[in-house]
């Protein structure tokens, strides 16, 4: 599965997200039915499923035993890699508001035939396999906000140092220096717990704790460089020419996806400190 996509001749897609289900991935309704001479019949729909456009093989989350008949909600579920068979996957692009480089899509699945081989690990237990690249996701997208912020936050402060206003730089004023200051400290704790979450992972040690605390730090430091560099901009920064505002929009993804600053902290609050589970 992978020396291909490595080599760039495939291209895929992953489709977990469903619209009735949200972050609650046990209660997806996306079946996987065992055909009697062999391999799967799928139906089921998914969204938010990046690069669906162009994919031409999906990482797909199925049941394949009805969560009523599983001792638990995470057990019943498989995962498969497979063909992104067009005459059975219908695709319809979703409008954003930003992520323009990357396209999200709703897709329907009427009948797709999955060979038994394409499945990934043993059957009922997909949910253990889809953790496994949940916290390298959420270091993934943690790095990517720092960077995301300290770029943009580097944007803010260059305008700071040459915009002249009564006479001085307003980078002068302390209302300006302070907030794009304190970003900075943030954006570098940020980063510290996203190198500790990422040196648990490639020792393979428990890492969820950190993983999703970077996930947040950075996520909220991003977006706070971001509004902050509208704010520095003033009236430009409402203006695409100085591309803050774009940066801006972009910065709202960080507390929706791949999970909620509420979850995070939700799951925080019981790893960490013991409270009852609350989700």
């Amino acid at each position: 599965m992978l020396p291909p996509l490595i080599r760039g001749e495939h291209r895929s897609c992953f489709g977990v997200t469903e619209p009735d289900a949200g972050l609650d991935t046990t209660h997806i309704s996306t079946f996987a039915r065992r055909r009697e001479d062999g391999g799967y019949v799928v139906n089921g729909r998914k969204v938010w499923t990046s690069t669906a456009q162009r994919a031409d093989h999906i990482l797909l989350v199925t049941r394949t035993t009805p969560i009523e008949d599983c001792e638990r909600p995470t057990d019943g579920m498989s995962v498969f890699y497979t063909d992104f068979d067009r005459s059975k996957i219908d695709v319809h692009e979703i409008a954003n508001m930003g992520r323009k480089a990357v396209d999200s899509n709703a897709i329907f699945i009427d009948g797709l035939e999955v060979p038994e081989e394409d499945r990934i690990g043993a059957e009922g237990e997909g949910f253990k396999v889809l953790l496994h690249g949940l916290n390298a996701e959420r270091i993934i997208v943690a790095a990517a906000a720092v960077g995301f912020g300290m770029y943009v936050l580097e944007k803010a402060a260059a305008y700071a140092r040459e915009r002249v206003v009564f006479g001085r730089p307003i980078g002068q004023n302390q209302a300006i220096q302070h907030p794009l200051a304190s970003v900075w400290m943030r954006l570098q704790a940020a980063e510290l717990i996203t190198y500790k979450a990422a040196t648990l992972y490639d020792q393979g040690k428990p890492c969820g704790l950190e993983a999703n605390t970077a996930r947040n730090l950075a996520g909220s430091a991003a977006y706070e460089a971001a509004f902050r560099a509208v704010r520095t901009h003033g009236g430009f920064g409402f203006a695409q020419e100085y591309h803050v505002e774009r940066y801006f929009r972009e910065s709202v993804l960080n507390f929706i996806a791949p999970v909620s600053e509420e979850l995070i902290l939700s799951y925080v609050a019981e790893k960490a400190l013991g409270m009852p589970k609350s989700y």
